[in-house]
């Protein structure tokens, strides 16, 4: 089983899937600010936190079954799943395998395209250094995945994610790593789920080909999409602005006052 934890006892469950190198804590800027009606779940992935490894590849397919492991323990059988990152590549996996359990699916600084062909070497050829030299790969990769135009206030940020990077267990994050070199393309999802669709992505991301993605979405009304000025840490760079989006597109909550 993994860990998780949940907090609030909301009619409306909504369940936190972390990114890569990250772990359930990194919702704590955000959670204020998310409406008291959510109950929410907040999952350790595999090899992260404190879950165990539960394989030497650990697909999305193979993740996201473990998610739904927890919410079969606790009884849950509609969720609202928002997944940043690796967790949205997960998400986008347990959409395909459980779309009755979707009340919404949130992409939060993610994409539905799998890796192309760079992508997937600059992932393979990391396989050694995340395996020897971990906290190296990690101090180099972390700062860039913030806004570079703000990185002098996100310094703060910036060594929390750190912090959080250097925690998680190096052959966790290496299992991982294989697991998303081997992501298929998922844009039948966005064109076929029923459920609604929220997609938050960063101008500054530079994990993600936001652009090209936002461009790429499909026409229906099931999707609302927004883009900020961000990079790939949303939870961290703008925790009240996306707390704000998810109230209202989740809850149809109002803010009475929404700053970009």
């Amino acid at each position: 089983m993994l860990n998780f934890e949940r907090k609030g006892n909301g009619k409306e469950t909504l369940v936190l899937l972390h990114g890569f190198m990250e772990n359930l804590s990194i919702w704590s800027d955000m959670e204020p600010h998310l409406s008291d009606n959510f109950s929410l779940l907040k999952i350790d992935l595999p090899g992260h936190g404190q879950s165990e490894i539960i394989a030497e590849v650990q697909t999305m397919e193979l993740m996201a079954e473990e998610v739904k492991k927890v919410l079969d323990h606790e009884n849950i059988t509609k969720i609202h799943l928002l997944g940043h990152s690796m967790g949205g590549y997960i998400s986008l996996a347990f959409a395909e395998k459980y779309p009755e359990y979707l009340k919404s699916l949130t992409l939060f600084f993610s994409t539905y395209f799998p890796d192309d062909a760079e992508k997937k070497e600059q992932r393979i050829k990391s396989y050694r250094i995340i395996k020897d030299a971990f906290a190296h790969y990690a101090r180099a990769g972390v700062p860039n995945l913030f806004n570079p135009n703000e990185k002098d206030i996100l310094e703060g940020k910036i060594e929390t994610a750190l912090k959080v990077a250097l925690s998680t267990n190096n052959l966790g994050a290496l299992a991982s790593v294989k697991g998303m070199v081997e992501r298929t393309d998922k844009k039948h999802i966005m064109e076929n789920l029923e459920a609604k669709i929220v997609v938050l992505a960063g101008k500054h991301d530079n994990a993600v080909k936001t652009e090209t993605m936002i461009k790429h979405l499909p026409d229906r009304t099931n999707i609302k999409s927004y883009i900020l000025d961000c990079g790939h840490n949303g939870h961290w760079e703008k925790p009240a602005i996306c707390a704000e989006i998810i109230n209202t597109e989740l809850l149809h909550n109002m803010p009475k006052h929404l700053v970009f």
